[in-house]
């Protein structure tokens, strides 16, 4: 779960530290792992955003990964798309979302 948890702890560091991706979002994502049923939500009212384990708020978008495929998503080594279509990424609620956290995600691959 440690590999995981430092994941989680750079998308926290690299959303609050980046407004365009906050700005003016109302939205909870959550992240579950179906190999050892951890759940981590990310937060975001306006310009706070914040990731929390456990639920704490109704999500608007799940996304049920195997860790090792979220560490995949999460370094640009697995299309999210790709993911979900081969049925290794289950989605529940708003695939828009999703699909904006996806380019959120593939953005911040890049910069680096």
């Amino acid at each position: 779960m440690g590999e995981v948890k430092e994941l989680i702890q750079k998308l926290e560091t690299a959303v609050k530290a980046d407004p365009n991706f906050l700005g003016g979002r109302d939205a909870v994502y959550q992240f579950q792992f179906h190999d050892d049923n951890s759940v981590y939500q990310l937060i975001i009212h306006g310009a706070d955003g914040k990731i929390v384990e456990g639920e704490q708020e109704a999500a608007n978008c799940t996304m049920i990964f195997l860790k090792e495929d979220f560490e995949k998503a999460t370094e640009g080594k697995l299309n999210g798309t790709e993911a979900f279509m081969n049925g290794r990424l289950k989605i529940k609620g708003d695939k828009g979302l999703a699909l904006k956290l996806q380019t959120y995600l593939s953005s911040l691959k890049t910069a680096k």
